[in-house]
This record gives structure tokens, C-alpha cells and sequence, in this order.
């Protein structure tokens, strides 16, 4: 690790279960305290994040790939990503199970989300339902649907709502369809899908360590899951299996060439549907 002679890196970070493998070396020892000489971490909603990135309150941020386009200024450190192969559990659209998918009026947004909501803008073009509106509600599920005829969940609020999925029926007998957005992503484009990467103001002072410290942290926090279930079963009121399988099985965390293939496939897609503007990568995308 580098001396200490500049002042701290500021680090927005998500405050969900899914970064929490990358960020392990941040709050556990032994590096702990060592990197908190170094980074400023401030925790926050992925679209937070983004504009936190954008406003230049922030050097570093997990940011939802969304907002490169947006901002296409914006470098990214390479090694790590939030991401998944297949089904991911934490996205979800879900409707009511007699409302189809090409007939839905209104669909309520997460206000954390920002890169699933261009995902699923996609999505029901290829559904024919290419103007659904999206109505921003706060992340609950019952609120959105006395609002709305489907709902958007991302991170832990769709994690808990799975886990309810069995509580809300008998609750409310209400007969209800949890699309998972990966999956649905992944059977249509065989791509993966990519939500966020760790990403760097242009401004940004960084040296050739900053990767590196982010990458160990990842690698470290990968060699330590059964720590990171025990904490984390303690926060949320999900089954430590679930959370074990969920950090193992469902999350991605390497950039590899795949996921950039996948991020390629998303970006030129956005720009055609007209979600977003059109990006691709500047030669200075990867920096370190």
C-alpha cells in the first residue's frame, strides 16, 4: 500500500448486501485502519452514488453502469463489478399475476435504482409494451402495488420481498408473478447482467495502487463469505443460507471480459430502444 501524502480518496459506496464482499478490507482488519488513512467512505443509494460521482463530491463510486452514459467522462477501475450470470434474486419486476407483461398500464420504480431501470425499459420493448410508464415510489412492495400494476425491486427490499413472497399471499391471497430480472436479461440476450462497477471522477488523482487495494479488498472478502453471512443474517431478516448462496452463487464480482461483452451488449441495445444516449468505451475507460 502506498504513503500516506495526499489527502483521502472520497469512496461512495452502496449500502446494500451485495457490495458487501468488495468492500471487506474497508471494515475489517487488519487493512482497516490502514485504508481509512487513505479512503473516505460514505455510504448511500446506487443512484446516489452516480450523482455524487457526477457533482464531484466524491473521487471514487460504485456507480450503476447507467451513468457512464450519462456522464461519459467517467473512468472505470478495472478487476471488480456487481453482476450476475443467471438468476440474481435482487432485481425484480413483480405483477399481478393477471395483468400480462404486454398489457401492463404502470410500473412503480425503486427510487435507488437507475441501470435496472434502463434494463427494463429494454426489456418491455422487447415485450411490446415499449411505453409503459415508470412511476419513482419509494422501495415498498405494497405501496407500489396499490399504486401501479407491477413493481421494481432492487437490492435487500427485493431480497425481503422474496422471502415474503409466501407471508403476502396468505396475507393478502393476491396471486402475484416475481420476474427475475437477470434471468429474464440473460434468456433474451445471453449476456450478463452488469449493474455497477467502481467508478472514478476524470479529475480524480488516482496511482497505480488504487486498483489494487480495490481488487485485494474483493479477494479478500471472497475468502471470507462465512464471516460476511454471519454479519449480514444478523442486519437483515433473511436466512443465512439464502445470503450464503446469494453471495456464492448469484453475485458476480469479476470484471472479466464477459461482463464488459455484457456492458457493450447493454449500452448498444439502450441506444437503440432510446434509453440512453450512446456510449463506448473511451480509450481511457480503464485508466490503471
Amino acid at each position: 500500500m502506498a504513503s500516506i501524502s495526499h489527502p483521502r480518496l472520497r469512496v461512495a459506496a452502496i449500502n446494500f448486501l451485495n457490495p458487501a464482499p468488495l468492500m471487506w478490507d474497508f471494515e475489517h482488519p487488519p487493512l482497516d485502519t490502514a485504508l481509512a488513512l487513505r479512503y473516505q467512505i460514505d455510504r448511500m443509494s446506487p443512484s446516489e452514488c452516480a450523482a455524487a460521482l457526477h457533482s464531484g463530491q466524491v473521487d471514487i463510486g460504485l456507480v450503476p453502469i447507467a451513468s457512464l452514459a450519462t456522464n461519459p467522462g467517467l473512468r472505470i477501475l478495472p478487476g471488480c463489478t456487481i453482476a450476475s450470470k443467471g438468476r440474481v434474486r435482487s432485481l425484480l419486476l413483480v405483477r399481478r399475476a393477471n395483468h400480462p407483461l404486454g398489457t401492463l398500464r404502470v410500473v412503480a420504480a425503486d427510487l435507488a435504482s437507475r441501470t435496472t431501470l434502463a434494463y427494463a425499459h429494454i426489456l418491455f420493448h422487447k415485450w411490446g409494451n415499449p411505453t409503459v410508464p415508470f412511476m419513482p415510489l419509494a422501495a415498498d412492495l405494497d405501496f407500489m402495488l396499490d399504486r401501479a400494476d407491477a413493481a421494481i425491486l432492487i437490492g435487500d427490499p427485493a431480497l425481503m420481498a422474496l422471502e415474503e413472497r409466501a407471508n403476502r399471499f396468505e396475507r393478502t391471497g393476491e396471486e402475484l408473478v416475481y420476474h427475475d430480472l437477470a434471468t429474464e436479461w440473460h434468456s433474451l440476450t445471453g449476456l450478463p447482467f452488469v449493474s455497477a462497477v467502481w467508478g472514478a471522477a476524470p479529475s480524480s488523482a488516482l496511482d497505480d495502487t488504487v486498483a489494487d487495494d480495490f481488487i485485494q479488498s474483493r479477494d479478500h472478502g471472497l475468502e471470507n463469505i462465512d464471516a460476511l453471512v454471519t454479519e449480514w443474517s444478523a442486519r437483515l431478516p433473511i436466512p443465512e443460507q439464502t445470503i450464503q448462496s446469494y453471495l456464492t452463487t448469484n453475485i458476480h464480482y469479476v470484471l472479466d471480459e464477459e461482463c464488459i461483452e455484457g456492458m457493450k451488449g447493454f449500452f448498444r441495445m439502450a441506444a437503440d430502444c432510446g434509453v440512453l444516449p450512446e456510449y463506448s468505451f473511451p480509450a481511457n475507460a480503464f485508466p490503471i
